[in-house]
């Protein structure tokens, strides 16, 4: 198989501010992958959680290991996974290549990946959207935007100010009072609050009407989420201390619920194995994302049936977002019915994927 790989960049319409800082665009990676006449598309984000995955350390560790995989046919999925982890390859750079051997797979059989796992659309729950770090004045002028541009009625807040809790209240209570009066509000914290604090907030947000919080304490202070776990009346998500499969198990009697992301995970693959670890575990799941374009949020998309909460959001950002995927329709990210991923570049389908959809739409009828 034939490997290829191009640097993007996307610009966000809207800085985003997170406890960690603030993020106004990325340089992201797209992969290619083809083999007989077919070609799979994958998308590399870099992110900054734990030990940071730089564009430049993305595709360095893509273009080495690019020419390790030409040998391997796209169907060779699980010896290229062992390759990828042998190459100690970034999460982000695994979940690139992971990505594209499933939409390679998908236009061959020519299915849509949600349909290939046998999944329901009809099951995928509303995303929200994301209102980051701000001043109440606007923080209001954030969940405007979010009204005129989408009907989405879930609504992300980032909190865990540098300003400390009294700054995180007011900013809520702004985003409360101009929101729609039927809008669910979420709380993301991203490691922000000491356990104190987060005692605190909990509390505070439970009164208030607030659907769950998501990780509260810092990454590396999980011994204390047993003790918030215990006295907190609201649902508890992890993010940054849950990257892969491995770490549900030690979580699973301190939280609720798992973001996973594809860029931690290293694809779908593993996400997959993440949503059934946490399903045996009684947790609840969700999907989010980071920087990424309609891309990789599209890949997210095809497993969304699975979700109880959806993040996938920061494509609708982006000012210069290159790709067409999932779309949304009544607040839910839809895949579409194109087989692999279904993302295109530009409104209009590819002469080849609409030559693989006529093909399939032939099959289904002679079936």
């Amino acid at each position: 198989m034939q490997i290829r790989l191009q640097t993007f960049t996307v610009h966000k319409r809207f800085a985003l501010t997170i406890s960690r800082g603030t993020n106004t665009g990325n340089t992201n990676i797209w992969i290619a992958i083809a083999h007989e006449n077919i070609e799979g598309w994958g998308e590399a984000s870099p992110f900054d959680v734990g030990e940071a995955q730089t564009t430049e350390m993305l595709l360095a560790a893509l273009t080495e290991i690019a020419l390790h995989l030409e040998q391997y046919s796209p169907l060779d999925r699980q010896q290229i996974e062992q390759v990828c982890i042998g190459a100690n390859l970034p999460s982000a750079a695994r979940a690139a290549i992971d990505m594209a051997l499933y939409d390679w797979l998908g236009k061959r059989v020519g299915l849509p990946l949600w349909q290939l796992w046998g999944l329901s659309r009809q099951s995928i729950v509303p995303t929200s959207v994301t209102v980051g770090i701000s001043s109440p004045e606007n923080a209001r002028k954030r969940v405007q935007h979010w009204q005129e541009v989408t009907s989405v009625r879930c609504l992300k807040v980032k909190l865990g100010s540098p300003e400390g809790i009294e700054s995180d209240r007011a900013m809520l209570q702004a985003v409360r009072e101009e929101a729609p009066p039927d809008a669910l509000i979420y709380v993301d914290a991203n490691g922000g609050w000491n356990l104190e604090d987060a005692l605190l907030m909990c509390n505070w947000l439970g009164e208030l009407g607030i659907r769950y919080i998501e990780q509260p304490l810092p990454k590396g202070q999980e011994q204390d989420l047993e003790i918030l776990y215990a006295r907190s009346p609201l649902p508890i998500f992890v993010d940054e201390s849950c990257f892969t499969s491995q770490d549900i198990p030690k979580l699973a009697d301190k939280v609720h619920g798992i973001n996973i992301k594809l860029m931690k995970a290293g694809g779908l693959t593993e996400a997959l194995r993440m949503v059934h670890a946490a399903k045996a575990c009684g947790l609840q799941i969700m999907f989010g994302c980071y920087s990424d374009s309609s891309l990789a949020n599209t890949a997210a998309a095809q497993l969304a049936p699975f979700a109880d909460y959806l993040d996938l959001d920061s494509h609708l950002n982006l000012l210069d977002d290159p790709f067409s995927g999932a779309t949304l329709q009544e607040s839910k990210l839809i895949p579409n019915d194109l087989p692999g991923l279904g993302v295109t570049r530009g409104e209009e389908p590819s002469p080849q994927e609409q030559a693989i959809a006529k093909s399939r739409d032939r099959r289904l009828m002679i079936d």
